[in-house]
């Protein structure tokens, strides 16, 4: 998979893969993001946006950030994958 890319003009995460462009919308608060929307090509495959995702949530934690997801696509993600529940702030249960 190619390298992931931190547009902070746009504040998206954003790869492009032979499908198209796969993005993650987030907003930066204190010490959180907010990663609020995630956008992939319709004939991308689920196993390439988890990766993609778990490559992003890999570059948050480096950064010592706490995430909060609000799209319902990022919520669902977080359910299936337990082991990344440590990211998330103290409160926010999913």
């Amino acid at each position: 998979m190619a390298t992931i890319k931190d547009n902070e003009l746009l504040r998206q995460f954003e790869i492009t893969t032979e499908k198209g462009l796969l993005t993650i919308e987030y907003a930066i608060q204190e010490r959180k993001i907010f990663l609020t929307k995630l956008c992939a090509p319709e004939q991308e495959s689920d196993e390439a946006i988890q990766q993609f995702v778990s490559e992003v949530l890999e570059h948050v934690e480096e950064r010592k950030f706490k995430v909060v997801p609000t799209h319902p696509k990022m919520v669902s993600f977080f359910r299936k994958n337990k082991k990344y529940h440590s990211l998330l702030p103290p409160g926010i249960k999913i």
